[in-house]
């Protein structure tokens, strides 16, 4: 179950997947309703039970390359890729990295944005039965040394606009060989020329996309992506992962301490790929369009688009970041037909698209998560396209998703739906995980099922307090579940706010802010206090032309909540801190308050005023 230490055996470690076959539906002597009543809920032609696909996640992307050969895999500025093309560059890839030493479980670290570049070196990886360990590039220098001294990769695939600095990490970290990747090289030739022009506008995208002059020599061996590519392809006959095999070290977003690298399996993975195909039973193989506007390196991006939409045999286009023009753009030309985002995004497309008179119709599906999905926001997007727009939940331990809204009239909005097919939850007391609460009552999400995660890398004991007998996960979010056992997140357990001795749940006191007619957005953090304890403490975004008055705030937020709920201190901030997938950092907006920065003005109630 646990990782062992750079150089170990990963395979030896790990809880075998079970192998099965084709997505159908499968036969139970307790009919799945019984054991599992939410599937009354599912939409239709979505099967109550599932076998899994068997092999590993290079099984299945050479399936669709052999179906769909020369159908479009990505896109990219407009360059398009066969699969057929996508299966020579990954194993031409696979024979590069062999070449340069990459065997059986080794690891090797991504540091890409969304690229052809990123999808060929991922499967290639996988191909020789190494492990991805996927980072974003934007990562601060300590942040990837961390890293990198956790997961021992002794060869990167990497942008070439950070290459100098995995050149300069410290030389007792093993890595040895960078190969680098120049994102124009995979735009179409019309680009590549146009990027050129000495024009301060195209200097500045160019500027953005790659550096002017080749990482420079050090230590450690640079490699230019095109290199790589030039071997034979790999053999066929060359051993293959199998589906209990480690695949993929994701690393948590680190909000409650330091990052932990997630151990994700070849069979996790093409699990929570098969639960996704089975979730939307319109998709068509080989006829969709999926948005890659979601990072890949990480997990909600990696499973939608890396392995999910390849597994469609589906058009992949590809964003090195959400950028409103370069989407609407693409939108005219090759529009989505599967859109996976977060509320922002879907907020600001439909937006600008009506704006410009841009028709988004065609997006017939599209999933968010990573945090909640107003009700206007649904009503928008899908008066825009025609088609659902749905919330799910899941976190990077469990591949990522879990939960879904059904793709029908039985969804919930403001729910995050029902467990996927061969997932089961329960809701328990958070002190004590093996006591269930009642139905209707909060308390810790577990999960169980084929997604969930084999461990943390390198942290058995971190593993055992989160993995139980059983196989059940504990989540660390509050939730609670009605009479149609429809999910509802509350909390994060770590980030509740105890005060005078009373659990403060930040979400609630954010909900409240965000009903006064001034507040557009809120976070809402607990801060240290003399003597133990936590003040609860707001930072809010105003609408524009409104005046910041915190007692007008304060006392809007204690007729809807108890005394003890209603911030201590209000501050303004012009825009709260998220991260590349939209998530409110609430760890920096703490910091923005505790410390010189942001803040442009604030309340502090004096103790004997206190609410």
């Amino acid at each position: 179950m646990f990782g062992a230490g750079p150089g170990g055996t990963r395979q030896e470690a790990l809880r075998p997947a079970a192998k099965v076959e084709d997505v159908s539906t499968h036969a139970s002597s307790v009919p799945a309703e019984q054991m599992r009543p939410w599937t009354r809920h599912y939409g239709d032609g979505v099967p109550a039970d599932l076998r899994l696909p068997d092999g590993s996640l290079v099984d299945m992307v050479e399936q669709s390359i052999r179906k769909f050969g020369s159908k479009p895999a990505l896109q990219f500025f407009g360059a398009v890729t066969s699969y057929q093309a996508l299966g020579e560059q990954i194993r031409c890839a696979a024979a590069g990295l062999k070449k340069l030493g990459v065997d059986r479980g080794d690891r090797v670290a991504l540091v890409l944005p969304n690229c052809p570049q990123h999808i060929v070196a991922f499967y290639a990886v996988l191909r020789l039965g190494a492990v991805v360990v996927e980072h974003n590039p934007l990562y601060t220098d300590r942040e990837l040394r961390h890293q990198f001294e956790d997961h021992g990769a002794t060869v990167a695939v990497v942008w070439d606009k950070v290459a100098d600095r995995l050149q300069s990490l410290p030389g007792d970290i093993p890595l040895r060989s960078i190969i680098s990747v120049n994102l124009v090289d995979s735009m179409p030739l019309a680009n590549r020329l146009a990027l050129k022009l000495p024009v301060p506008a195209v200097r500045k995208l160019r500027a953005t996309l790659t550096v002017a002059k080749a990482p420079r020599s050090g230590t450690r061996t640079v490699v230019p992506w095109k290199k790589l590519l030039d071997h034979r392809p790999l053999r066929r006959r060359h051993p293959r992962p199998e589906a209990s095999d480690l695949a993929v070290i994701q690393y948590t977003s680190g909000t409650t301490g330091s990052p932990k690298g997630v151990m994700l399996s070849h069979g996790n993975l093409m699990a929570n790929a098969a639960q996704g195909r089975a979730w939307v039973p319109g998709l068509r193989p080989g006829k969709e369009t999926f948005y890659a506007v979601l990072p890949m390196f990480h997990a909600y991006g990696l499973t939608l688009c890396l392995t999910f939409a390849m597994s469609l045999g589906a058009r992949l286009v590809l964003f090195p970041k959400f950028d409103v023009d370069l989407v609407l753009k693409a939108v005219k030309k090759t529009p989505p037909t599967f859109l996976p985002a977060v509320p922002p995004i879907y907020e600001r497309l439909a937006a600008e698209a009506k704006e410009r008179g841009i028709s988004l119709k065609g997006v017939r599906f599209a999933i968010s998560g990573a945090m909640n999905l107003p009700v206007e926001t649904v009503e928008a997007w899908e008066e825009a396209t025609g088609g659902y727009l749905i919330e799910g939940y899941g976190l990077t331990e469990t591949s990522p998703v879990a939960l879904g809204n059904p793709m029908g009239p039985t969804r919930k909005p403001g729910t995050v739906g029902v467990p996927f097919p061969l997932t089961d939850i329960r809701v328990v007391d958070p002190e004590n995980p093996y006591l269930d609460r009642p139905q209707g009552e909060q308390g810790e999400l577990l999960i169980r099922g084929p997604q969930v995660f084999q461990g943390y890398w390198n942290k058995p004991a971190e593993t055992e307090a989160v993995l139980l007998d059983g196989g059940w996960f504990r989540t660390g979010d509050i939730v609670s579940v009605d009479d149609d056992h429809f999910v509802t997140i509350r909390d994060r357990i770590k980030e509740l706010i105890i005060t005078g001795g009373f659990n403060v749940s930040p979400t609630e006191v954010e909900e409240a802010l965000k009903r006064h007619e001034s507040v557009t957005d809120a976070a809402v953090v607990g801060i240290g206090k003399e003597g133990g304890g936590e003040d609860v403490v707001a930072a809010v975004v105003l609408k524009k032309d409104s005046h910041f008055n915190p007692e007008d705030l304060r006392h809007y937020v204690r007729s809807e909540l108890a005394a003890y709920k209603v911030p201590r201190r209000i501050v303004q901030i012009q825009d709260l801190p998220r991260s590349l997938i939209g998530k409110v950092m609430r760890r920096h907006v703490r910091d923005h308050i505790t410390g010189p920065g942001t803040v442009t003005g604030s309340t502090e109630v004096p103790p004997e005023s206190k609410s």
